[in-house]
């Protein structure tokens, strides 16, 4: 069974339209890149599949279940996690409180006032399972706002990751990096989807990343989906080239 099936999804804002009718199946274990030029509807789409809006048209189905209508945090329930393009993190906090708050929510620990001794425990050992599984254990005493760009991802992932998700989201997880930055989160990336097996769907503007990352590629343009295929396959897509990675004419 798909992990993530979206039916023929569309979202209207007035007379805008900013997704209309596509259509995406994402496999148990498949890593999805989700490309296109800046207005095309990608950062709209993660937001119908994440919950934070309603689909003004379409049917989406999780592992099955058909979650159209669940609200977002009904959906990290159900086991999908996200990052954002713009970092959401807890600057003031220490790496591993900002991967305790998520570890709290997933074990349903956030609206209870105390926790007994063995959930401490338990809580303690998600996150540092968490830290180490993103290469950032050593420096889980850290503020995170005195961190690196690059690690400030890192530990957003390390966020997601708490949730114990089926289906990870990153919205353009390499934005604003520099060379080595972008090398580190994708090894991140590879070591996630290869040796944990995370299904992950990522949104990204470099091309390198995707290429590199990426098992299937969808191409978007003006919320409508333009293509799809494997990363060789979109690379030589004449359309693709043409409204995005620039015409080799």
């Amino acid at each position: 069974m798909s992990v993530l099936q979206v039916k023929r999804v569309s979202k209207r804002f007035g007379s805008l339209a900013a997704v209309r009718d596509v259509s995406l199946t994402v496999e148990q274990g498949e890593l999805r890149a989700i490309i296109g030029p800046n207005g095309a509807g990608k950062t709209t789409f993660f937001n119908l599949i994440s919950g934070f809006f309603a689909p003004t048209n379409g049917t989406i189905l999780f592992g099955g279940r058909d979650i159209t209508a669940l609200a977002a945090h009904q959906r990290v329930a159900a086991g999908i996690a996200r990052t954002f393009q713009i970092t959401e993190i807890f600057p003031e906090l220490t790496l591993f409180e900002n991967v305790r708050i998520s570890t709290e929510v997933t074990e349903g620990f956030r609206l209870r006032p105390w926790i007994s001794r063995t959930e401490k425990a338990r809580v303690r050992r998600h996150a540092e399972e968490m830290l180490e599984l993103t290469g950032l254990r050593a420096k889980a005493d850290r503020l995170v706002g005195e961190l690196s760009h690059g690690d400030q991802r890192a530990a957003e992932i390390a966020m997601a990751l708490a949730l114990r998700p089926r289906l990870l989201l990153l919205d353009e997880p390499t934005a604003g990096m520099g060379d080595q930055e972008t090398s580190e989160i994708m090894q991140l990336i590879r070591r996630l989807h290869h040796d944990n097996h995370f299904t992950i769907v990522l949104i990204e503007h470099d091309m390198r990343v995707v290429f590199h990352l990426a098992d299937r590629v969808m191409v978007l343009d003006q919320g409508c989906l333009l293509a799809e295929g494997t990363p060789v396959e979109i690379a030589g897509n004449e359309a693709v080239q043409a409204a995005y990675l620039g015409s080799t004419a």
